[in-house]
């Protein structure tokens, strides 16, 4: 059966079987979540109802998986980014899933990755000034599995992108 979909790539397995227009719905949305169904829908070529329906597709997909306000975070009084580095006593499974479930419930950790070579998570964190990153830093290598943790404070940003690229 042959579809009558634009095809901007043939889907994978498993990968949804997104069109060249459901692919510019994506980058608008990532580049404005705020733009209405009606801006979208005339910046894509489709009308605001079709275009409606591709979104919620995208969305009960899983592909669109939220819209988020990027907030200024010294204007909330976070002056320090950092990142840190840990390695576990152990990867068992039971153990790397506990940790995440651990900073996962810190609002400082604002992203946590397990990774693979030089640790087991790097981490993302935010703190006010350096003593709570001392804090935060004493709180992490404190948890019972940790057994090691480098810190990395970040000087300046000069590039953060959010979302993937869009072809």
């Amino acid at each position: 059966m042959t579809s009558t979909r634009n095809e901007a790539r043939p889907p994978e397995s498993g990968e949804p079987d997104l069109d060249s227009i459901d692919l510019r719905i994506l980058a608008e949305l990532q580049a404005d979540g705020r733009i209405t169904n009606v801006e979208l829908a005339r910046r894509v070529g489709l009308s605001a109802p079709p275009c409606l329906r591709r979104v919620r597709r995208l969305e009960e997909a899983g592909i669109l998986r939220g819209y988020h306000a990027v907030v200024e975070p010294s204007a909330l009084g976070f002056e320090v980014t950092f990142f840190a580095l840990v390695g576990l006593d152990s990867q068992k499974l039971a153990l790397l899933t506990a940790f995440e479930e651990e900073v996962s419930g810190w609002a400082e950790v604002r992203e946590c990755h397990m990774i693979r070579g030089g640790g087991d998570f790097l981490l993302r964190l935010v703190a006010r000034d350096t003593a709570h990153e001392n804090a935060l830093t004493a709180r992490l290598t404190g948890q019972p599995t940790v057994a090691r943790v480098q810190t990395l404070q970040t000087i300046r940003t000069a590039k953060s992108e959010p979302g993937v690229p869009i072809a």
